[in-house]
């Protein structure tokens, strides 16, 4: 159909002109998911209606004189609704992080004065960090909302669609700067490349240009193939070379491997080819905890320095179920907190489904981290029993099977943590690729992470605005909560002098 015929056609049966051919829009899209017809930015109404609009030029000159208003209060939104999500989700997790602190007070007076102040400078460091996160994304929304909307007003909407998102993005990157200027999220800016990659592929995939290229990216374990990869990396790290690991992942990795230190220690000596150095440190940790072992310093296997006295069967069914138990207050705030978000209108309407569901999750993630967790000791105690060595290669080995586990989540929820655990293998693979000699340090690039950031978020709000398809439905709610519905195609100059 011809535009001016399109346009026609709309105006015969009253369809709103944001549909129009020339918009690049359809009229299929007039009919929405429920069989009403109506436009989202004519107050999706039928032309029957009073208050439905007959053409975006109509509406454009009725609201007129109160666009610059909307378009402040559009910012101011999207900023506040920003700092919230920030705010709510760093809150959350240091609030169940402060709770845990407070189980674990010790019974002696003078432990618990200690740990009361330990309490208050981990209470403080929560506000200012929940304060810093709220106002990033606050910024973050703010400033892309603002960039958005003032080239809209200068260039066009319709002019400057293929690009404005893009470098609106750009532009408000740097507001990771606002969690802390000597801060660095490399990690972070890894996730969201891998995140802006992945929707980038989406894209390539629905291309006809890059649709066979991007063929490869459709198979359909392939997000179990990278979560096996990244646990060869992060798992080996965490045994050979914990400084590779951030801080706070490397303590993450330390509370749920649920080894201690001196273990860890004689296991990474024994793979590296090292002597041993701390085995009388190894017996004195066992008789703490009521086991009286001697170990052998010609021993061709670490199974008595991982696992004393148990056999490597018994210790793989007592260590998942204390790992069980560890992960279920991990998971607790992932469910929760996002489902006060994402469905807080439907909690008020069905609490019990919503809560059941979150529930149903929390489980089920839990039972994923503690098979990861105890299948990474029974793999490395198989290939170390099958070929009776331990060093780097076997480590490295045992470890990658590990990601399998992730079969036991929700396909919807596998990519999401194959890539985020792919951001942090990359982050320790290049470190210790840095430390061989192989990578030169960068010293003319001091925030990185912030640069990294940038170019990821510029390509996302991209996708957003133009290839809105790439995502799923739940995260482009929520995007969409934020940002506000992206203008209509018929707000542009053109369109408001017709």
């Amino acid at each position: 159909m011809l535009p001016a015929a399109g346009d026609a056609a709309a105006s015969s049966v009253g369809f709103c002109s944001c549909f129009s051919v020339e918009n690049g829009g359809s009229y299929d899209d007039y009919i929405d998911g429920s069989g009403n017809r109506g436009c989202m930015h004519c107050k999706r109404s039928d032309p029957s209606s009073s208050s439905s609009c007959y053409s975006c030029s109509s509406l454009w000159l009725d609201l007129a004189p109160f666009k610059d208003s909307e378009k402040l209060q559009r910012v101011i939104t999207a900023s506040a609704k920003g700092f919230s999500i920030g705010a709510g989700l760093k809150g959350g997790l240091a609030l169940f992080s402060i709770l845990t602190r407070l189980r674990r007070r010790q019974s002696s007076a003078f432990s618990r004065k200690i740990e009361d102040f330990s309490n208050k400078e981990a209470i403080t460091m929560a506000i200012k960090e929940t304060i810093r996160y709220g106002l990033f994304l606050g910024t973050f929304a703010g400033t892309f909302v603002s960039v958005d909307e003032i080239i809209g007003a200068l260039g066009g909407h319709r002019r400057t669609a293929r690009w404005r998102a893009l470098l609106a993005g750009l532009i408000a990157g740097p507001s990771m700067l606002l969690t802390g200027p000597n801060t660095q999220h490399t990690s972070l800016a890894i996730y969201i490349l891998m995140r802006a990659a992945v929707l980038a592929s989406r894209c390539g995939i629905n291309s006809k240009r890059f649709g066979r290229i991007c063929k490869p990216l459709t198979w359909k374990h392939g997000d179990l193939f990278l979560m096996c990869l990244s646990s060869s990396q992060i798992l080996s790290a965490y045994l050979l070379k914990q400084e590779s690991l951030p801080p706070s992942y490397k303590s993450f990795l330390n509370k749920h491997g649920g080894k201690d230190a001196v273990i860890l220690q004689g296991m990474k000596e024994m793979a590296s080819g090292l002597p041993f150095s701390n085995l009388e440190a190894i017996e004195k940790f066992y008789k703490t905890t009521g086991v009286d072992i001697k170990l052998d310093p010609e021993m061709k296997v670490p199974c008595s320095i991982v696992h004393g006295n148990q056999g490597c069967l018994t210790h793989v069914v007592s260590f998942f179920i204390q790992a069980y138990k560890r992960a279920l207050p991990v998971y607790l705030p992932v469910y929760l907190i996002p489902a006060l978000i994402v469905h807080r209108k439907g909690l008020l309407e069905r609490p019990y489904t919503i809560l059941g569901k979150g529930l149903l999750g929390t489980a089920r993630s839990s039972l994923f981290l503690s098979v990861y967790c105890s299948s990474a000791w029974m793999w490395t105690c198989f290939l170390f029993r099958i070929f009776e060595k331990c060093n780097i290669p076997m480590v490295a080995m045992g470890t990658f099977p590990t990601g399998l586990s992730l079969a036991i989540e929700k396909k919807s929820r596998r990519m999401e943590i194959s890539l985020y655990c792919l951001a942090r293998a990359i982050e320790s693979f290049c470190a210790c690729l840095t430390d061989i000699g192989y990578l030169p340090q960068s010293k003319n690039v001091k925030r990185a992470d912030v640069v990294i950031f940038s170019l990821s978020t510029a390509i996302i709000m991209h996708c957003y605005a133009q290839e809105r398809e790439v995502f799923r439905s739940k995260y482009l709610n929520v995007l969409d909560w934020v940002f506000g519905v992206p203008p209509p195609p018929c707000e542009t100059p053109r369109c408001k002098s017709s």
